[in-house]
C-alpha cells in the first residue's frame, strides 16, 4: 500500500514536504504560545488545561525532532509515518481542549489535505480516517464527562465528512498538477533534444553560416564557417578584423537588399566564397544570418552535370564519329605507305593520324563518362597488387621508359576495385613519363608506397623529374579539359581523381624540387557496417 505514496524525490514533493514540516511547526508554536500566555482558561472552557499544556509542548518538540532528523525524507514509510503521528497528536490535541468547541478539529482538516499532497489513493484515505475516528471517537469519550448539544454532534460529523473531503480534493489537484508538470518536462525535454538536433545539423552543413548582430559581433558560426574563413573561434568577434570584403558585401547588401552580392576572395586559403544574406528580424538590435557557399563546389557540381550531359551527347553520336574518323586514319596509313609519296607529304599523313588519334582518345576519355561503371571494391593488400603492376608495366614500356618500386614498412590493406586503381595509375604513369621526357632522353617514374604517420593510411606517390607544374596552373589540375600539353586530352586527371573519390581514396597533387609528385591516399581496410 506504501506504493501508493508520491514520489518523494521530486522537487514538488519537496517543497510540500518543507510546507508540511513549517505548517507543524506553526501550530506547535501557537499552541505553546496560546498556553503560556493564559488565554486557553478564557478561549477553552472544557479544556482539561494539564493535558492540554503537556500536549502542545509534546506536540512542538516531538516536530521539531521530525524536522532535524526528516527533514528531507524520500522513504514513503517515513511519510505516512510523520503523517500518522501527526494525525494521532491533533486528535490527542483535540481531546484535551474539549473537543469542537476547540476548533482544533479546523487544524486535523489542514494537515489531512497537506498529507495528501504527499500520500496517494488509499493510503492518503488511510490518514483522512484515522482523523475522522479521532474526532467521532474523542468526541464520543468527551460527551460522557462534559454536556453535549445535538449541535455538537453535527460538527463533529461535518469534521469527518471534511477531512475525506479535503483528502478527496487535494489528490486530485495534486494528480492534476503532476500531469501537467511531467508533460511540461516532456516539452522541455523534447525542446531540448530539437535544440542539440539544430546544433548538429548546423554544424555539419557544407554550408558556411554566420549570425552576426548590430555591431558585426558573431553570435554564432558552425565549422564550415570556421573552416572556409581559416579561423578556429569567431565568437564574440568583430567579423571586421576577420573578413573587411565580407563587411563591404554586407554594407552592399543593407543599402539595397534586391541586389545579388558579389563573391570574395579569402587570403589565407585562397577560396573564393558567394555570401548571402537574411535580417532575422527588424528590431534595433537586428541580427543578420549569412551564408557562405564555396564557388569551387558549386563549379565542380556544375562542371559534373555538363559532362554527364556531354557524355550522354557524346555516346548519342559517337558511333557517327568514329567510322568516318576510322576511315580518314586508315585511309591516311594507306596513303603513307606508297612509294611515290615524298618526305613532305608522308609528314602530313603522320599529322593526321596523329590527330584522328586524339580525337579518338577524347572520344573514349568523354565516352568513360557516361558509361564509367559503379566502383566494386575488394579487400587488396597493396604490396603484392603493386608489384604485379609494376612487373607488367616493365613489360609494356619502350626502352626509354622506366619506373622504380619502393615500398616501405607497414600495413597496406585497403578498399579499392583493382581494375579502377589500374586505370588510375596508367593515367598517371602516361602523364609522369610524358613529363619526365621534355628534361631527359630517358623517362623516368617513381612509386613510392608507405603509410602516412599521421593518419594511418596507405598512400601512393607516383614522383617524376620532369618541368614540375607551374604554380598558377596546379589549381586547375583536376579539371575537365585542362591540359598542359598540345596532345592531352585535359580529362585523364579529372576522371583518376573521380575513380579514386567514389573508392573512398583521395588524389592529389603535391609540389616538389625538380618535378612532380600525385598522392593517392587510399582510404582503412575494412568495410563500412
Amino acid at each position: 500500500m506504501l506504493a501508493e505514496t508520491s514520489s518523494p524525490g521530486s522537487k514538488q514533493a519537496l517543497r510540500l514536504l518543507r510546507l508540511y514540516h513549517l505548517y507543524r511547526l506553526s501550530v506547535g508554536i501557537t499552541l505553546v504560545l496560546l498556553i503560556s500566555s493564559n488565554m486557553d482558561n478564557q478561549l477553552l472552557a472544557f479544556a482539561k488545561n494539564d493535558l492540554l499544556r503537556s500536549g502542545s509542548w509534546l506536540y512542538l518538540v516531538l516536530n521539531i525532532l521530525l524536522v532535524v532528523f526528516w527533514e528531507n525524507t524520500r522513504r514513503p514509510a517515513q511519510l505516512f509515518t510523520l503523517a500518522w503521528v501527526d494525525v494521532l497528536m491533533l486528535c490527542g490535541l483535540f481531546y484535551a481542549a474539549g473537543g469542537v468547541g476547540s476548533a482544533i478539529g479546523n487544524l486535523l482538516i489542514v494537515s489531512v489535505a497537506i498529507s495528501n499532497t504527499l500520500l496517494r489513493g488509499r493510503i492518503g484515505l488511510l490518514i483522512a480516517a484515522v482523523a475522522s475516528l479521532g474526532i467521532v471517537g474523542f468526541s464520543f469519550l468527551l460527551s460522557f464527562s462534559q454536556p453535549t448539544s445535538p449541535g455538537d454532534y453535527l460538527q463533529v460529523g461535518t469534521l469527518g465528512a471534511l477531512c475525506f473531503a479535503a483528502a478527496l480534493l487535494v489528490q486530485g489537484l495534486t494528480r492534476r498538477l503532476e500531469v501537467s508538470e511531467n508533460l511540461a518536462q516532456q516539452r522541455a525535454s523534447e525542446v531540448v533534444g530539437l535544440e542539440a538536433l539544430n546544433a548538429l545539423i548546423l554544424q555539419r552543413m557544407r554550408t558556411g553560416i554566420l549570425v552576426l548582430d548590430d555591431q558585426r559581433r558573431v553570435q554564432l558560426a558552425n565549422h564550415s564557417a570556421l573552416t572556409l574563413l581559416g579561423q578556429k573561434n569567431l565568437d564574440g568577434e568583430l567579423i571586421d578584423d576577420y573578413s573587411p570584403t565580407l563587411v563591404e558585401r554586407l554594407q552592399l547588401w543593407l543599402n539595397n537588399p534586391t541586389l545579388r552580392p558579389q563573391s570574395l576572395k579569402i587570403t589565407s586559403s585562397s577560396l573564393e566564397l558567394l555570401p548571402s544574406f537574411i535580417a532575422l528580424d527588424q528590431s534595433p538590435n537586428h541580427r543578420t544570418l549569412v551564408f557562405l557557399e564555396d564557388l569551387a563546389q558549386i563549379s565542380q557540381q556544375a562542371q559534373q552535370l555538363k559532362l554527364a550531359a556531354l557524355g550522354r551527347l557524346t555516346a548519342g553520336i559517337a558511333h557517327e564519329i568514329r567510322n568516318p574518323l576510322g576511315a580518314i586514319s586508315h585511309a591516311a596509313q594507306l596513303l603513307r605507305e606508297s612509294e611515290e609519296l615524298n618526305s613532305a607529304d608522308r609528314r602530313l599523313t603522320q599529322i593526321i593520324q596523329d590527330h584522328s588519334q586524339r580525337m579518338n582518345r577524347v572520344i573514349e576519355n568523354v565516352l568513360q563518362l557516361s558509361r564509367r561503371q559503379q566502383a566494386v571494391p575488394q579487400r587488396l593488400d597493396l604490396k603484392p597488387w603493386l608489384e604485379h603492376f609494376v612487373a607488367e608495366t616493365r613489360e609494356r614500356a619502350n626502352e626509354r621508359q622506366h619506373i622504380h618500386l619502393h615500398i616501405g614498412a607497414g600495413d597496406f590493406n585497403t578498399l579499392m576495385d583493382p581494375n579502377q586503381l589500374t586505370q588510375i595509375l596508367d593515367n598517371l604513369l602516361r602523364n609522369a613519363w610524358r613529363h619526365s621526357a621534355m628534361n631527359h632522353d630517358q623517362a623516368q617514374v617513381w612509386l613510392e608506397l608507405f603509410v602516412d604517420a599521421d593518419s594511418q593510411l596507405p598512400v601512393l606517390e607516383v614522383v617524376d623529374d620532369g618541368p614540375g607544374v607551374a604554380p598558377d596552373q596546379q589549381t586547375h589540375l583536376f579539371e575537365p579539359f585542362f591540359t598542359t600539353s598540345s596532345q592531352g586530352t585535359g580529362l585523364g586527371l579529372y576522371l583518376s581523381r573521380e575513380l579514386c573519390e567514389s573508392n573512398q581514396a583521395r588524389l592529389d597533387f603535391k609540389p616538389r624540387q625538380g618535378g612532380g609528385c600525385f598522392r593517392i591516399t587510399f582510404a582503412h581496410g575494412r568495410k563500412q557496417s
